[in-house]
C-alpha cells in the first residue's frame, strides 16, 4: 500500500469500483439534466464528502424515493468551483438502489489539488443541500487547521458540537476517530433522558442492532441531526470506525457485547455494521466495500502524512479483564499470570497493519506524522489501590488521598529527604487502568514506539473512545519521548462524570489528581462534550480542545478553552 499522493492515486482507483459512481474528466460535464430522466426523491439526510486526496474526492448522499416500492433511482449532480454553480467543473448522472439503501457516492477524480469546490445533487422535483469540500494542496502547504470528533450518542443529546465547528470558516478538513453510532437499545447506554429531550430511536429500530437493516435504519436516524448535516456539508471528512459501529469492545473474533446464543453469528453480524458503514459515510476503502481493512494514508502537502488505524477488527487480540485474575473466595490477585498475558505477544494493529504503518512512516517526506486512532496510547497507570474499588462513589476522595500522598513524596525528594515508605509504596505501585487501550497491548506499543525513534519520526497521536479529553506525552519502556497524544472528548456521550457521579467543581479536582498520579499525563477533562482544533504549522501542532456547555436542546456555550503546543 501507498499513500493517497497524486504520484500513486491510480495505483489504487480499483477500489472506486465498488462506488455508485465515478467521474473523470474524461467522462465530459452535463450542463443541465432532463427532469424527465431524473426520480422524484427527498433528500432528508443530507450529503457529506470525504476522502479527499490532491486529485479526488467522494461526493456523498441519500436519495430517499417518494413512491415507496420505488426499487431504483437515478440523480444527477454537479461540482463547480463557485457556490452559484455557473463555472461546472463535473456533473454526471448515477444511479442507486434499494441494494444500497438509497445511498449515493461519487468518486470525481481527475480534480485539481488544493481548489475548493461546491457540489449537489438533484432530483426530479427537490435538490439537495450545497456542500464544500476541498481537495488536498500537493505541496507548498504552509498552514492546517484540523477538526477532530468521536462519540456521538444520539439518545444522550444533541449534536451541538458538529453544529460549533461548523460555524468556524477556516477549517480545512474533519478527522472522526470512531462511534459515529451506537448500537444500544432504546433502553440502553445513555438514554436515560431521552425520551425528555426527543432524541428517542425510531419505533422500527428500538432495539439493539444486529442485522443489515437495524444498522442502516440507525445510521439514518442520526443522520437526521442537523449539526451533523451542518459539518459534513462544510467540509471533506476522514472518518475510521471504533468499536458502537459494529457493538462494543469487538475485537477480532468477537465482541462484549455481541452474545452468540441469542444473537447469532458474529461475522455475520460484523459483515452487515461494516456494510452499512460503508454505505453511508464518504470513505474510499482502500481495498474495496468487500474488505474490513480501512486503514489508509493521506499527505496534506509536505506538512502532514494522515496515517488513519484500525484498532479494532483486524487483528485486536481479545481485552484482557483484571476480574479474570481475581480469586472467587479470597479475591487475591493472581500478579505473576497477569504480568504474563499481558507481556505476551498480544496484537492490536496486528502485523500486517504495523508493517504497512512502518513503510508508510518511512516513505512520508511530509514534516508531521498523525497517527489517527481509537483507544488511548499512553501509558495511564494508577495506583494499583483503585483498581480494587468497587464503589465508584468513593474514588474522589481515595484520588485526593493518594495525590496528597504523592505531593507529600515529591516533596521529600525535592528536599533531598527519604519519602515516608508508607506514601512511597501506595504511589508507586501502579497498574494500567484501561486494559481496551494499548495498555493492554504494551508489547506492541514498544514495537510501534521502536519503529518510530529508528525512523527519527516523533509521532504525533490523536485518540477519541474514552469521552474525555487527554493530553500526554508518549514514552517507550526506557523513558524515552517519542511523541505526543490528544485525546478529544466525546460529542455527546457522558465522561467520567457520569460513572463517578461527581459534579464539575469535583471533576475539576479528580482531573488535576490524575494528572499528579499518572506520570505521563499532562492535563485532562474528565466531565465536558466539545472536541479538538489541530492548527499545524512547519514550527509546531497547536492543540485546542473547545467544550459546550449543552447538550440537552439547541442552545449551547462554548464555556471553556484549553490549549497545548507540541514544537518541532
Amino acid at each position: 500500500m501507498q499513500s493517497f499522493s497524486r504520484r500513486n492515486f491510480l495505483k489504487l482507483s480499483a477500489s472506486a469500483l465498488a462506488l455508485a459512481g465515478v467521474s473523470t474528466v474524461l467522462s465530459g460535464c452535463v450542463s443541465a439534466f432532463s427532469t424527465d430522466q431524473l426520480s422524484q426523491v427527498s433528500f432528508s439526510h443530507g450529503i457529506a464528502s470525504g476522502d479527499a486526496t490532491q486529485e479526488a474526492v467522494i461526493i456523498w448522499t441519500r436519495a430517499v424515493p417518494q413512491l415507496a416500492a420505488t426499487a431504483e433511482v437515478k440523480l444527477g449532480w454537479q461540482l463547480a468551483r463557485d457556490p452559484g454553480f455557473k463555472h461546472l467543473e463535473r456533473s454526471g448522472y448515477v444511479v442507486t438502489s434499494a441494494e444500497r439503501d438509497f445511498t449515493v457516492k461519487v468518486d470525481v477524480q481527475q480534480l485539481t489539488p488544493g481548489q475548493q469546490y461546491y457540489y449537489r445533487f438533484i432530483g426530479a422535483d427537490a435538490q439537495s443541500m450545497t456542500g464544500r469540500t476541498r481537495t488536498l494542496a500537493a505541496n507548498g502547504l504552509a498552514a492546517l487547521k484540523l477538526a477532530v470528533f468521536s462519540c456521538s450518542n444520539y439518545p444522550a443529546g444533541y449534536f451541538n458540537v458538529y453544529r460549533e465547528a461548523a460555524q468556524q470558516q477556516d477549517l480545512d478538513a474533519v478527522i472522526h476517530l470512531g462511534d459515529y453510532i451506537y448500537e444500544y437499545a432504546a433502553d440502553g447506554y445513555a438514554t436515560e433522558q431521552a425520551a425528555q429531550i426527543g432524541r428517542t430511536l425510531a419505533a422500527d429500530n428500538v432495539g439493539e442492532i444486529i442485522s443489515l437493516t437495524d444498522y442502516r435504519k440507525r445510521y439514518a436516524l442520526y443522520r437526521t441531526d442537523a449539526g451533523l448535516q451542518q459539518l459534513h456539508a462544510a467540509m471533506p471528512w476522514y472518518l475510521v470506525w471504533d468499536d458502537h459501529e459494529i457493538t462494543n469492545d469487538t475485537w477480532h473474533s468477537g465482541a462484549e457485547n455481541h452474545q452468540s446464543e441469542t444473537e447469532g453469528d458474529f461475522f455475520e453480524r460484523r459483515t452487515a455494521a461494516v456494510r452499512a458503514y460503508y454505505e453511508w459515510l464518504p470513505i474510499r476503502p482502500p481495498m474495496g466495500e468487500d474488505s474490513i481493512q480501512i486503514y489508509r494514508s493521506f499527505d496534506f502537502g509536505e506538512l502532514l502524512s494522515l496515517h488513519l488505524l484500525d484498532t479494532r477488527l483486524i487483528a485486536r487480540d481479545q481485552q484482557l479483564d483484571y476480574k479474570n485474575y481475581l480469586d472467587a473466595d479470597t479475591g487475591a490477585f493472581a500478579a505473576k499470570q497477569f504480568q504474563a498475558d499481558i507481556s505476551s505477544e498480544r496484537q492490536l494493529l496486528g502485523k500486517a497493519q504495523l508493517s504497512w504503518l512502518t513503510g508508510q512512516l518511512s516513505q512520508s517526506a511530509a514534516k508531521w506524522q498523525l497517527l489517527g486512532q481509537q483507544v488511548l496510547m499512553a501509558k495511564m497507570h494508577i495506583p494499583a489501590e483503585l483498581l480494587g474499588t468497587r464503589d465508584y462513589s468513593t474514588l474522589p476522595a481515595k484520588l485526593q488521598a493518594l495525590a496528597e500522598a504523592k505531593m507529600r513524596v515529591l516533596t521529600a525528594q525535592q528536599q533531598g529527604l527519604v519519602p515516608d515508605a508508607t506514601d512511597l509504596a501506595r504511589v508507586s505501585q501502579v497498574m494500567p487502568y484501561n486494559l481496551d487501550a494499548w495498555d493492554g497491548y504494551p508489547r506492541e506499543r514498544e514495537h510501534l514506539f521502536a519503529t518510530a525513534r529508528a525512523l527519527n519520526k516523533p509521532l504525533l497521536v490523536i485518540a477519541g473512545d474514552t469521552h474525555n479529553a487527554w493530553h500526554s506525552v508518549l514514552t517507550d519502556h526506557q523513558g524515552q519521548r517519542v511523541g505526543v497524544e490528544f485525546a478529544t472528548p466525546s460529542v455527546s456521550s457522558p465522561g467520567m462524570e457520569k460513572y463517578l457521579q461527581i459534579q464539575p467543581e469535583q471533576a475539576s479536582a479528580v482531573a488535576d489528581a490524575f494528572s499528579l498520579l499518572i506520570t505521563d499525563l499532562q492535563w485532562c477533562n474528565l466531565h465536558q462534550r466539545g472536541f479538538m482544533l489541530l492548527n499545524v504549522t512547519a514550527d509546531q501542532v497547536q492543540c485546542d480542545w473547545q467544550f459546550i456547555d449543552n447538550i440537552l436542546s439547541e442552545e449551547y456555550q462554548v464555556v471553556g478553552r484549553h490549549r497545548a503546543q507540541y514544537l518541532a
